[in-house]
């Protein structure tokens, strides 16, 4: 394995961590500098192409960084705990005994996403909310990663519901944890909603970083159905300002938060309370 230590001022952070995910990494930390900056350790399986990085991120420091000897997952799961969002219990699948629709159960070693980011918990609650007041009906799960919140929609009452990702790996996650919590979820690979119909689901989450939901948000847009819903997580709270307007064909959001996060809701005129 082989790390980059790529340091970018604070208001950066978002653009540096696309581009290395753009560029391969398998993990992101960042880590606070001194005068607004931030550091990312970014891990990669083969050799960073760091011209490349360099080109996509002007000005900023780029330099390798030494790969600890950890074994992270045995580490991580040495801290995770059960803990709750909303209705749902979140539990390692360790600790899971019997099935349980409050409970999800996710495999910490598999990545993608475990319920513990304030963007996987704003959507979990807004996926209740939403529940409470109208069918979630066919729901797409767009950038799925472990598919938690697909897993979670289907356990709302949610119809038909797709859990969809370009990474392979991630696909494989997705199916894994479809299994681990006994829900029927059609896993794709897919690039974004390329390849998916148009106007087909009554709900759309996406919880994916700022600048992929804004360059890609008039192909989000056209997959809700008349009358669906769409829910926008990953984003910083200085991030919500473009994204609305990005979306402004969808409607005015209500904005939920959670510490420097926040999601987005778009409901159809008189659902929304």
């Amino acid at each position: 394995m082989h790390a980059l230590r790529v340091t970018v001022d604070a208001a950066r952070e978002d653009e540096a961590t696309a581009a290395l995910w753009e560029a391969g990494t398998q993990g992101v930390e960042v880590k606070p500098a001194l005068e607004r900056r931030v550091e990312l350790i970014a891990y990669f399986g083969d050799d960073p192409d760091v011209a490349g990085l360099a080109r996509a991120l002007p000005g900023a420091e780029i330099a390798p960084a030494p790969v600890p000897d950890v074994d992270w997952v045995a580490r991580f799961r040495e801290g995770f705990r059960p803990f709750r969002v909303g209705r749902f219990e979140v539990v390692p699948r360790w600790e899971a005994h019997g099935p349980d629709p409050e409970r999800l159960i996710v495999d910490p070693g598999r990545a993608f996403g475990t319920g513990t980011h304030e963007t996987t918990k704003l959507c979990l609650e807004a996926l209740a909310r939403l529940a409470e007041r109208r069918p979630l009906g066919r729901t797409l799960d767009l950038g799925a990663g472990t598919a938690l919140l697909a897993v979670a929609a289907r356990r709302l009452g949610a119809g038909l519901v797709v859990a969809s990702d370009i990474d392979p790996e991630a696909t494989s996650a997705s199916r894994h944890h479809a299994a681990l919590n006994g829900e029927p979820l059609h896993v794709v690979r897919a690039d974004g909603g390329r390849g998916l119909r148009s106007r087909s689901f009554d709900l759309v989450l996406a919880n994916l970083m700022a600048l992929l939901l804004i360059d890609r948000a008039a192909e989000v847009q056209d997959l809700v159905a008349p009358g669906g819903a769409l829910v926008l997580s990953g984003l910083l709270l200085d991030d919500v300002p473009p994204v609305r307007e990005a979306f402004a064909a969808s409607g005015t959001p209500r904005e939920h938060r959670l510490g420097e996060w926040a999601a987005l809701v778009f409901e159809p005129a008189g659902t929304a309370r």
